[in-house]
Order: C-alpha cells, then structure tokens, then sequence
C-alpha cells in the first residue's frame, strides 16, 4: 500500500490530527489568518505540540511543524515518529518543504494532514521524495 489513500485512518492517528487542530486555534496568524498547528510524537509517546507565530516581517515567521520539532528536541528526544498538522478552521494543509526537510533530519515520521477533503496519512517519502543531504547523509546527528 504505497498510495495514502489506500491507508485507513487508525483512532490514534485520528486522535493526533484533532490535537493539531485544537491547538492550531492558539495560533498567532493576524497577518495570513491560516492558523496551523502542528503535533509531533517522538519514541517516548509524548505528544510536542507547536502553531504558527507570524510576524510583520513575513520571513520572519516560524511554522507550527518547526515550533513541534523545537518543543520534542527541548524534552530530550531527537526522533520523530509521527506528526499531524491541521488548521484550525479544516482547511487543506501539508507542511511546507523547509518543514519537510526538517521533519528528514530528525526522522522517517508518518504525516497526518488533510488533503483534498480528506485527513490522510503519508510517509514521509511520498511528500518529500529527495531530501537535501550532506555527504553524511540526512541526520545531522550522524555526523563525528
């Protein structure tokens, strides 16, 4: 089953999305109004939930994926194994392709997100399929 849409969604994958989209409401997106949250699980089980913060220097910003993985690596844990990302009000959303790379360092993680309607499941691979890597490879932690 290669295909996500050929994955049924499992009670915990469904559980992760509905806690993204709960804490996507804490959002703070006055300047875009997309309001995203994001929830990554590590090896512990612990859910690292993150959101949005924009800022009026719109570079500046810093993506609710990004602000997840910042929580898990600040509790001692460097592996993602799952994350979901949502937004508050249901609309379509993946993470980004800096969130993607970043989601590459620090794991191989399933991806709960909505797609064309639907909350589906991806690995990994399938939303980033050729990641940046040094001659190392992709984990900075592999590095002497």
């Amino acid at each position: 089953m290669n295909d996500s849409r050929e994955r049924a969604l499992t009670a915990p994958q469904r559980r992760l999305y509905e806690e993204a989209r709960e804490v996507a409401g804490r959002a703070y997106a006055p300047y875009s109004g997309y309001a995203v949250g994001a929830v990554v699980v590590g090896p512990s089980g612990l859910s690292h939930r993150g959101v949005n913060v924009e800022n009026a220097s719109y570079p500046a910003g810093v993506c609710a994926e990004h602000v997840a993985l910042g929580a898990m690596v600040a509790a001692g844990e460097r592996e993602a194994r799952a994350v979901a990302v949502a937004t508050a009000d249901e609309r379509d959303v993946t993470p980004c392709g800096l969130c993607l790379q970043a989601l590459a360092e620090l794991g191989d993680p399933e991806i709960v997100c909505r797609v064309g309607g639907e909350v589906r499941v991806f690995a990994l691979h399938e939303l980033l399929t050729a990641p940046f890597a040094t001659p190392r490879g992709v984990r900075g932690d592999a590095a002497p």
